[in-house]
């Protein structure tokens, strides 16, 4: 069944959609109309990356931009910073590399909730554009993260599974706050 692009929202936690594994998408123009709402939506939500299911969408698709000069620069080994707007289509990392560092990430499908996650610094990634193009590409800093937080997303996990102890315990209970909210 067709996607109406202009139909897609923010899914908010703890939205059943979230928790589900994505499956494959297919190049062409409806991937490219879904990437470009879905780019729009995360500029509209100040973000640097959103998942299909952030939108509703059980599709293996993702954007992201990430600007330079961000936290989270990098070692220099590989881009910290996207360049410019891009969309992915059934992505996997394919590689991780460097030690495991820790910063206070955030999700636009969490509002208010920030935690501290550790994550390797750079992450080798390949996907498919919405016209089809195979890529393989290398980040570090901050785009390796994003790419893993979304690529986290596809897979049915959230920031809160991936938090440190301290960070789960500090936001408890705004979770369960989202979750009551969620049941009404």
């Amino acid at each position: 069944m067709p996607v109406d692009p202009s139909k897609l929202r923010i899914q908010i936690y703890p939205a059943e959609v979230l928790r589900k594994v994505a499956g494959p998408v297919e190049p062409g123009a409806e991937a490219e109309a879904v990437g470009a709402r879905m780019l729009e939506l995360m500029r509209g939500a100040e973000g640097i990356g959103l998942a299909g299911p952030q939108v509703g969408l059980e599709w293996r698709i993702f954007v992201c931009d990430v600007p330079p000069g961000e936290e989270a620069d990098g070692d220099g080994s590989a881009p910290s910073a996207s360049d410019g707007p891009a969309v992915y289509l059934n992505p996997r990392i394919v590689s991780h590399d460097g030690p495991l560092e820790p910063y206070d990430e955030g999700c636009l499908s969490l509002p208010g909730i920030t935690g501290e996650v550790n994550r390797p610094a750079t992450a080798t990634m390949e996907a498919m554009t919405p016209k089809g193009e195979v890529v393989r590409l290398t980040a570090s800093g901050l785009l390796a993260r994003c790419w893993q937080h979304e690529i986290d997303h596809l897979d049915g996990v959230l920031i809160l599974d991936k938090m440190t102890q301290a960070s789960r315990a500090r936001v408890k209970s705004r979770v369960r706050q989202m979750e009551k909210a969620g049941r009404r």
